[in-house]
């Protein structure tokens, strides 16, 4: 049963396990294009939001790597819900909610009609699974990526 991270004085506390770190991962995608990432985040505003930028492929060629994503971490007092924006160089913009399962983190949005989980799995202090796919009941019916981050001290 999840456990959903509600109402507190800070519901932006979830990120502050990740925030001294740069987050690394390499895979493939289930369409056998190459996925590179590296994210590193900070607070702001008072602590009212969390900024993330992340170092991906800039071109669809996937030959050039750089700045590739601005995103933006906000807890909504209407629907007592983290919510997410991610601003991508091709010009795109996903949005969606974030939730907690333990130390567990949970990005949920749609993409292109698809309802896409995103899951970054605790494994120890600087190391999370993370898997990308279609997550339904407490489980995985289609899995589209699955790699690991290491977090690497700032």
């Amino acid at each position: 049963m999840p456990v959903v991270l509600m109402a507190q004085d800070n519901s932006l506390t979830i990120f502050k396990s990740l925030e001294n770190y740069t987050w690394k991962a390499e895979g493939t995608w289930g369409d056998g294009s190459k996925f590179k990432q590296e994210i590193s985040l900070k607070f702001s505003l008072d602590n009212k939001i969390v900024i993330v930028e992340s170092l991906g492929f800039t071109n669809k060629e996937q030959t050039e790597f750089g700045l590739r994503n601005h995103g933006i971490r906000q807890y909504d007092e209407k629907l007592k819900k983290i919510r997410f924006w991610e601003f991508d160089i091709f010009g795109n913009l996903t949005e969606g909610t974030v939730e907690s399962e333990e130390k567990n983190l949970k990005y949920m949005y749609d993409y292109g009609g698809t309802f896409v989980t995103e899951m970054w799995i605790y494994k120890d202090e600087k190391t999370y699974d993370f898997i990308v796919g279609v997550y339904e009941n407490g489980e995985w019916k289609q899995k589209f990526l699955e790699t690991e981050f290491k977090g690497k001290s700032k």
